[in-house]
């Protein structure tokens, strides 16, 4: 392959092509289809039918209730919503004020969490062990009388990294505590059932599973205390405020019905992709390096650290390098690596800035090839001697 440059697209977790399929349901809702769906007359009942309808999808793909979904523009509103509607309303109801959440989540979860303690809220930011997930012991300990909500990420979007949700809220629910999962990542990857999960609420994006950018989900069980954060509207129930984003929600939906098909097929292939990626990586010329949760079952996300003693490690530079290669790749979460600094989720796991430096983040869809991984190794061979100190 020497000579030849492949375009490769390995940030999968950043964002996704989106599926034919999806791109043609939507064409009808961005021309003919041009109904408000809160008007009365035909043209918006219409619309309507079609946003209930993918509710309904939403709804059946998780096992919740079509009234449990809540339809938003992103990702980081899904998480956003639940966080601060669920602890606001709270409080208001019994003064309880203490939340919890750990070290290595979304900067949407993080950033709601640091201006719920700008309102006076009391917030436990917990460790996670060098795997990047939360020890069940360490947050039962951090939980109290006067604990409202627990925010913790499902899937890890920089490592891949999986917390057992499950087994953290069978000792959670009995206590009048409300769980959140930021289920961005693994939401149309893995098998998700609200129930099972034992969880209050959830987020989701569509761009993530081959949908549209520009419209995500929130799953709050019935009978969960949220309040709204956009205001001005009557759609989602009275939660929500704002016309919605038709085409994205019909996407959405098919980007559901598509993922539901082709979930196993697709956990199997990148499954195989990942095992052969790191097989690889093991038989090659790369030296002083570490697998980030190499272990975890979830296989979309490959994390690659290069020991800062051994490398110059300059996260943009190194992507640059493999961009120039026709290689896209990531140092962390989309939404932060634009500033450049080292990842957090990295340093949390107890990893020195250096080493956060020099993290490269692979992400995967059933879309890429085995001759892309071939490629993108022997270009990281040459990478690691053009950094190499």
């Amino acid at each position: 392959m020497r000579g030849i440059i492949l375009k490769v697209y390995f940030d999968n977790a950043a964002t996704t092509k989106v599926h034919p399929q999806v791109f043609e349901k939507m064409i009808p809702f961005l021309n003919e289809e041009y109904g408000n769906p809160s008007s009365i007359h035909s043209f918006g009942r219409k619309v309507r039918v079609a946003i209930e309808e993918a509710r309904e999808t939403a709804a059946e793909f998780i096992n919740a209730d079509p009234s449990e979904i809540y339809f938003v523009s992103n990702g980081t509103e899904a998480n956003n919503f639940p966080i601060l509607g669920i602890a606001k309303t709270v409080f208001s109801e019994s003064t309880k004020n203490e939340i919890i959440t750990s070290t290595v989540e979304h900067a949407s979860v993080l950033e709601s969490f640091e201006e719920l303690s700008k309102l006076g809220f009391s917030v436990k930011i917990i460790d996670v062990t060098n795997d990047c997930v939360v020890d069940q012991k360490i947050l039962q300990s951090q939980i109290s009388s006067e604990t409202s909500l627990v925010s913790l990420i499902h899937v890890n979007n920089e490592t891949g990294a999986v917390n057992n949700i499950e087994k953290f809220s069978e000792f959670i629910r009995d206590k009048d505590i409300y769980l959140h999962t930021d289920a961005v990542q693994s939401f149309g990857k893995i098998d998700l059932d609200v129930k099972k999960m034992g969880i209050d609420s959830l987020s989701a994006s569509a761009h993530k599973l081959h949908g549209p950018k520009g419209i995500g989900l929130v799953y709050a069980k019935a009978g969960t205390p949220l309040s709204p954060m956009i205001l001005g509207g009557s759609q989602e129930r009275n939660r929500r405020g704002g016309t919605e984003f038709t085409a994205g929600i019909i996407g959405f939906a098919e980007a559901i019905q598509t993922a539901k098909k082709e979930m196993e097929e697709n956990f199997d292939k990148v499954n195989r992709l990942k095992n052969y990626f790191i097989n690889g990586i093991e038989q090659s010329s790369l030296q002083n390096y570490s697998i980030n949760c190499k272990e975890s079952p979830f296989p979309f996300i490959l994390s690659l650290t290069f020991n800062s003693d051994y490398y110059k490690n300059d996260s943009e530079a190194m992507l640059m390098f493999l961009d120039i290669n026709g290689i896209a790749a990531s140092n962390g979460a989309a939404c932060t690596s634009g500033t450049l600094k080292p990842s957090h989720v990295i340093m949390n796991m107890g990893k020195s800035k250096e080493d956060a430096s020099g993290t490269i983040r692979f992400s995967f869809s059933a879309n890429n090839t085995i001759k892309e991984i071939d490629y993108t190794i022997e270009k990281l061979e040459l990478m690691t001697k053009k950094f190499r100190k």
